[in-house]
């Protein structure tokens, strides 16, 4: 279900290693799915194949998913070791080239694309990036990371004449993430490529090196598809001429500076300007403050939402979050309610519609779900969504605890990063099918108590040193910790309930950023370890003596029984 903190110290492992062999990183993550939303097929695929994998993980097969918040931990991270990065507003991969190319740096990634791009750099595969195997060197270059680096100027060379404007070509005959390739199976089928293999035989290595060959002999990509269309029908040639010049573009760097951003700060983009997005919105999501699940609700009016390792038998586990989702919604397609024309009033009142791709038993579906309606001052026409931060800070904290269920004055005495999360809890309780057991509740509060036990004892830099009875406690936590476990089974239900608290939480987060943080972000690193609470739970279940888990500290005691007792109440 996600060990956060294990990643998170995974980050800062990676991000160190950097450092210390003198390399400046600039991350660049991808936003949302664009306005076109030309990616709409792969990623359904995508989402397809992850149900597979999480469908094999429930029931004790191997496989491999990223947990939910693991995008959440991530940017948490990069915020926490001073690491500058940037949110795009769709995906990323152009202006990743456009950055690289100023700046004549490598591209770190993973992505097949980035040996199509005319790098100067070139591309580097985290694939052999072998940042765990630091090697020392003499001065003055110190220690560094052995790795690989692509250049397409060397891959041409070895094809010949091949000319490195013909690779976007190349990678759009042979498919990627945009584009399907049925329409030229008639040009595979008919030309003969060089190497004196047909094409559709040998395999595909043949057929990829056939074309590189065959590609050789054009000087510009115009004339190699004119050439490419000779072999189509002729009532085709058209439509497939538009769909690879297209498809080609996607490897021409993008206008965004983003070298901009990083100096000043400032992101601009023509797509998110044609999309109406307001600057704040486009700003947070720069800046990692809104996530690209926002931005897709608010120009797609669709969205995806991530499965788990859940029971397939039961409802997805984001269904217990929908109406949280559709206050999201309700804040994002708001409509106005001014009209001139009283006959269309009617229809001004009528609440936008969000499509969800969600799991329903082992497929992806799609379901319609209504916007929430709003309490009054966020219906007001002087507030559209971008002047939401004009409406005052307390209407804000309000929308979202009347959202969640809890009133301040329950949450007043817990500390301040701890009260969204409690807040989530207690609606989680409240929301979710079947009810959650106490052991469960008991698990995840003793879960959270532990990651501010680590926080208080294991911080290199504490504001105030831990007091003795903590550091005692916690390392009787870590004792107990390495034993051995009496019944180590997976709990398909415990975890479904599990994955239904982190589907609250996240949604929790996303309307507490798009509301401008009333309460503030908790640290995803410490608060929550699957393999902890499901141990944690399992315990209580044999052994309830191990709700006195953190006895020898006063103080941590007392935070356990506070949370219990606000959640019970």
């Amino acid at each position: 279900g996600g060990d956060y903190g294990a990643f998170a110290a995974a980050v800062r492992d990676f991000f160190g290693v950097l450092r210390a062999c003198g390399v400046a990183p600039f991350v660049v993550l991808d936003g949302g799915r664009g306005a076109e939303d030309r990616k709409l097929p792969t990623l359904r695929g995508r989402a397809a194949e992850q149900l597979r994998a999480a469908h094999g993980l429930s029931r004790g097969a191997g496989g491999c998913l990223v947990p939910l918040l693991t995008r959440e931990a991530f940017v948490q991270a990069l915020g926490r070791l001073g690491v500058p990065f940037v949110q795009c507003f769709a995906e990323a991969d152009r202006e990743i080239a456009g950055l690289a190319n100023r700046w004549g740096c490598p591209v770190l990634s993973l992505d097949s694309d980035f040996c199509v791009f005319d790098l100067a750099g070139g591309y580097c595969p985290l694939s052999h990036f072998q940042w765990q195997s630091v090697r020392a060197a003499a001065e003055p270059q110190g220690c560094y990371v052995p790795a690989r680096c692509f250049s397409a100027e060397r891959f041409c060379r070895h094809f010949g004449r091949l000319s490195k404007g013909l690779l976007p070509l190349f990678a759009v005959m042979n498919g990627n993430d945009y584009i399907g390739l049925e329409a030229l199976e008639a040009f595979f089928s008919k030309v003969r490529l060089p190497r004196g293999c047909a094409a559709g035989k040998g395999g595909k290595h043949l057929r990829l090196q056939g074309l590189l060959n065959w590609l050789a002999q054009f000087a510009e990509p115009a004339e190699a598809v004119d050439n490419v269309l000779k072999y189509l029908k002729k009532h085709q040639r058209e439509e497939i001429r538009e769909l690879l010049c297209t498809s080609m573009e996607d490897y021409a760097p993008s206008d965004v500076n983003l070298e901009d951003f990083f100096q000043n700060g400032s992101y601009e983009c023509e797509a998110a300007r044609k999309a109406d997005v307001p600057e704040w919105v486009l700003d947070a999501l720069a800046k990692g403050k809104l996530a690209p699940f926002i931005i897709n609700a608010l120009i797609l009016r669709s969205t995806f939402l991530r499965v788990q390792v859940e029971n397939m038998q039961r409802p997805s586990a984001h269904s217990t979050a929908l109406p949280i989702r559709q206050v999201i919604y309700g804040l994002l397609l708001r409509v106005s309610h001014s009209t001139e024309d009283a006959s269309s009033s009617k229809q001004t009142n009528e609440l936008p519609i969000v499509c969800e791709f969600d799991r329903c038993q082992k497929t992806v579906k799609k379901t319609f779900v209504q916007a929430a309606s709003l309490p009054p001052d966020f219906c007001d026409d002087r507030f559209p969504l971008d002047k939401l931060m004009e409406v005052p800070m307390s209407c804000r904290h309000m929308l979202l605890l009347e959202t969640l269920g809890v009133k301040m004055s329950l949450l007043e005495p817990l500390p301040g990063h701890l009260q969204l999360p409690i807040a989530v809890t207690c609606y989680w309780i409240r929301c979710s099918e079947p009810k959650v057991k106490l052991n469960q509740l008991k698990a995840l509060l003793l879960m959270i108590v532990s990651g501010e036990l680590q926080r208080i004892t294991d911080d290199p830099d504490p504001p105030v040193l831990p007091a003795e009875d903590e550091s005692v406690a916690y390392n009787e936590f870590l004792k107990w910790k390495e034993k051995k476990l009496q019944n180590n089974d997976f709990d398909l239900d415990a975890a479904h309930s599990f994955c239904q608290w982190q589907c609250c939480l996240q949604m929790g987060l996303y309307l507490n950023q798009l509301l401008g943080t009333p309460l503030s972000e908790p640290d995803l690193s410490r608060l929550f370890t699957g393999t902890l609470v499901h141990r944690l739970y399992q315990e209580l279940k044999s052994a309830p003596a191990v709700e006195n888990l953190f006895i020898l500290s006063p103080k941590m005691a007392q935070l356990y029984l506070v949370l219990l007792n606000t959640v019970e109440s």
